[in-house]
């Protein structure tokens, strides 16, 4: 096992990390910016270097830093978090050619997923549905339309090496398809500097699911269940739940050895989510995520097991040491997102915390780097903190979590804490009865 682990992220992730391998007997060491010298994770950390400036390109995303900061203090390994360089291949190699491990998939597994048409091909050759449409990059307009007539409009445009919405089109009908290259395209070279683009049937009302699998490098696979992510507000996930109310025993079971499988076949070890969308009863592949997700505390709490834990383990070369019929699920876990924004426009609101206190109680967790006089720095995503919720059953679990966002205080910066409130009290959720777009319309119905 490890004896030091380097973390290169920051905020709530990096703590998590830094907990997991204090219980683990490794000692840590954090990397920050000047804007986080203050975190709580570089506090508790056993060692930390100031890696550059606030701006991420200058210290999180600074490749030569992290790596200096590395060759410094010596760990063995490199635990990526998520964001920032966790999917990027070219850092995973680096990390590798300097005698350190990436705690995460091989360099070829992130390019193979980090290319959204190879990961498409690799999973329809594994049996994974797949969504219509293009399989190669989308170069002219008259191909585009050739394309939208064969899958039927509406149809999607977007990003080959992107994610999160950006160089994300709809698009209704041939009229609109040169402008929405365009702007799409555009996007897609200013958030990822390639400007390549495919074409996929839109789907109206879908839910987003997504599976967690663990595998070993002996060729040891186990899924973990099933995640419904619809909650979305412009592709970004506000909150999480497992398991998905929309699916029945028999769907669950069928998705998940279908991907357990496939992921077995393509020689995958580490964690990964492989995320769809599901609508109509059929599933249709979106991407697969090679790192560790943010909602993953809701599958921690229906099955007892860390994630965090078995990453740092299976990094290390050690088997998983249980098979799928060892895993149980129990009950119903929800998370939500709270974020340093107005609960109504959603603008950012970072600024100092004047008063905190974080729920509790049975079946209660909050993943937050929080604390009384910390100040939130302007120049990162607005994710401050999580509040996850395990019961018996959904309804418990509702019930749990109303509780749990009444006893949240964070003053000092606005939250959407007010938004996860009213969202959880409306009819359409406590049913189970939402999808990616209707938080989208449940926001316009307000404006």
């Amino acid at each position: 096992m490890f004896d030091k682990v380097l973390i290169a992220n920051r905020g709530e992730i990096a703590l998590r990390i830094h907990r997991a391998c204090r219980e683990m007997g490794i000692n840590t060491v954090a990397v920050h910016s000047t804007a986080d010298a203050d975190a709580m994770h570089v506090r508790l950390a056993d060692e930390s270097v100031c890696i550059g400036p606030p701006p991420a390109s200058e210290s999180y995303l600074n490749i030569p830093a992290i790596i200096a900061a590395a060759e410094i203090t010596g760990p063995d390994a490199i635990h990526p978090g998520y964001g920032f360089l966790a999917e990027n291949a070219n850092f995973a190699q680096i990390v590798e050619d300097h005698g350190f491990v990436f705690i995460g998939p091989e360099p070829r597994h992130l390019r193979m997923m980090g290319d959204k048409i190879a990961a498409k091909e690799a999973m329809q050759s594994l049996g994974i549905p797949v969504t219509p449409g293009s399989d190669c990059p989308i170069d002219d307009g008259e191909q585009a339309l050739r394309m939208a007539r064969e899958v039927g409009y509406p149809v999607a445009l977007k990003a080959i090496s992107g994610g999160g919405g950006k160089g994300f089109r709809v698009v209704d009908g041939s009229d609109e398809l040169a402008e929405a290259m365009a702007l799409a395209r555009a996007e897609a070279r200013s958030a990822f500097g390639d400007d390549a683009l495919y074409l996929e049937k839109y789907l109206d009302r879908p839910r987003h699911i997504e599976v967690q699998v663990l595998a070993d490098e002996h060729g040891a696979v186990v899924h973990l269940g099933e995640r419904d992510c619809s909650m979305q507000r412009r592709h970004q996930k506000l909150l999480e739940e497992a398991p998905a109310p929309a699916l029945n025993r028999d769907q669950r079971a069928r998705l998940c050895a279908t991907v357990a499988e496939a992921v077995r076949n393509l020689g995958y070890h580490g964690l990964g989510t492989v995320e769809f969308l599901f609508q109509n009863g059929e599933f249709y592949f979106i991407e697969m995520n090679p790192r560790l997700q943010v909602e993953h505390p809701v599958t921690e709490m229906i099955t007892g097991i860390d994630l965090v834990r078995e990453q740092i383990r299976v990094a290390a070369g050690a088997p998983l040491g249980y098979g799928q019929d060892d895993i149980r699920f129990h009950g119903h876990a929800i998370e939500c997102r709270i974020n340093a924004e107005h609960p109504e426009t959603l603008t950012p609101s970072p600024g100092r915390i004047t008063s905190y206190h974080a729920p509790g109680g049975l079946g209660v967790r909050v993943d937050s780097a929080l604390y009384s006089g910390y100040r939130i720095p302007p120049d990162y995503d607005s994710l401050i903190a999580k509040v996850i919720v395990h019961g018996a059953s959904r309804n418990e679990c509702l019930m749990r979590l109303k509780r749990a966002l009444e006893e949240y205080v964070i003053e000092g910066v606005e939250t959407t804490i007010p938004l996860h409130q009213r969202l959880i009290a409306e009819p359409d959720f406590v049913n189970g009865a939402y999808d990616v777009l209707w938080l989208e319309r449940f926001l316009d119905s307000r404006s």
